[in-house]
């Protein structure tokens, strides 16, 4: 995350294709290390892509997964009352 959170940075700052040495410039500065393999990977990936698409495609494929409390909510329906008062005996 910490690469992407730099590569998103100096994509804010200006920069539309951050090279290695800007994100080490952007990560040493709050020193955090960096791994070379890693950062090259997020910059291979992203290098060319408007990022404002890629954060829209990810917002996209993000609302269409299930959330695990909301199947266990919707799963229970109608019976979490008495789920509720069993619980309690269950404990003792």
């Amino acid at each position: 995350m910490r690469y992407i959170a730099a590569y998103l940075l100096a994509v804010l700052g200006g920069n539309e294709s951050p090279t290695s040495k800007d994100l080490k410039k952007i990560l040493d500065s709050v020193g955090i290390e960096t791994d070379d393999e890693r950062m090259n990977k997020v910059i291979s990936e992203l290098n060319g892509k408007n990022i404002e698409d890629v954060i829209a495609q990810g917002n996209g494929k993000l609302a269409s997964m299930p959330a695990g409390g909301a199947v266990a909510v919707s799963a229970g329906g109608g019976s979490a009352a008495p789920a509720a008062a069993a619980a309690p005996a269950a404990g003792e």
